[in-house]
């Protein structure tokens, strides 16, 4: 495994994610997630409120010199559906916002094994929903949305488009997903043989699906919301931005799914890093590759909006 040397220095440290009791990590996770952000500099150019929906709280960044009413970024935090917050999220979500200039509403869905599919996704879609019904109060643009995630985050972004498609809810403009947790079937040759990689491996993502996915879920329809590239039909979803790592079991995947996505039609930029893990931007967020990344996600966010 040859791996960026900046990021092979990150992957010595890094200890091997292991599910098998996901509230004890995901406490251990939280507390140093608001560590963290408590640790944090004050920043006069971007002002963070944390808010009440009518449905998950949310994290809003609206950056100082930001239009109005400005594009916004609805983002769903990563974390294999049982662990991750908006805290986890600061990061990304203040540096999306810094770069782009638009507003970034971070969404604190409920989490796995407690509330387990749909619950997660039901409340993305709550915040889609309710982030276009309040836009001018929000003093956001509701024909400039995007929705962004990263992991489970980006599986969530992409199911969000899935179900707004087929219940005729909020228009969305563009997707962007970063390594993105696609399919529960694992039968892609990344899932099969990265059974020891950094941050995450093959051993974690068989953990997670059963946490998020119970037995007997759904029909075969429903479960396409929960593990996107189940879906049949992809047609009519809005343009994409995919981000792949080369040494993550969720790689094919992703790849896949830009192919088929393109295959029915949807614009696609899909973007395959060599010499990188799992959601390498955010674990490893001050190595040269992973600030390429971000600026080229940036980028490609202002263009479609």
């Amino acid at each position: 495994m040859l791996l960026d040397p900046e990021l092979a220095a990150v992957a010595a440290s890094l200890p091997r994610t292991d599910l098998t009791d996901p509230v004890a990590v995901r406490e251990t996770a939280l507390a140093a997630a608001r560590a963290a952000v408590a640790a944090l500099p004050a920043d006069d150019a971007v002002q963070i409120t944390d808010l009440e929906t009518s449905g998950p709280r949310v994290r809003l960044y609206r950056p100082a010199d930001a239009p109005a009413p400005a594009p916004v970024l609805l983002d769903f935090h990563g974390g294999a559906f049982v662990m991750g917050s908006i805290d986890s999220e600061h990061r990304r979500a203040l540096d999306l916002a810094r770069r782009t200039g638009f507003v970034v509403i971070s969404v604190d869905y409920r989490l796995a094994p407690e509330h387990p599919f749909p619950a997660g996704l039901e409340d993305c879609y709550e915040a889609l929903c309710w982030t276009v019904k309040n836009a001018t109060e929000l003093g956001v643009d509701p024909d400039r949305l995007a929705v962004v995630g990263g992991s489970a985050g980006g599986g969530l972004a992409a199911a969000v488009t899935l179900l707004s498609r087929d219940r005729g809810g909020p228009s969305i403009a563009f997707q962007l997903l970063i390594c993105p947790a696609l399919d529960d079937r694992m039968r892609t040759r990344s899932a099969a043989t990265f059974t020891d990689v950094p941050a995450f491996d093959s051993a974690a993502v068989a953990q997670m699906w059963p946490h998020y996915i119970p037995a007997r879920a759904g029909t075969a329809t429903e479960l396409a919301y929960a593990a996107p590239a189940r879906a049949e039909d992809l047609s009519g979803l809005p343009a994409a931005y995919i981000v792949t790592a080369e040494h993550d079991p969720l790689r094919d995947e992703g790849n896949q799914y830009a192919l088929r996505l393109l295959d029915a039609g949807v614009p696609v930029e899909l973007h395959h890093v060599p010499g990188t893990f799992h959601v390498f931007d955010h674990v490893a967020p001050d190595a040269d590759v992973s600030r390429r990344a971000r600026a080229e996600m940036a980028a490609a966010l202002v263009r479609a909006l």
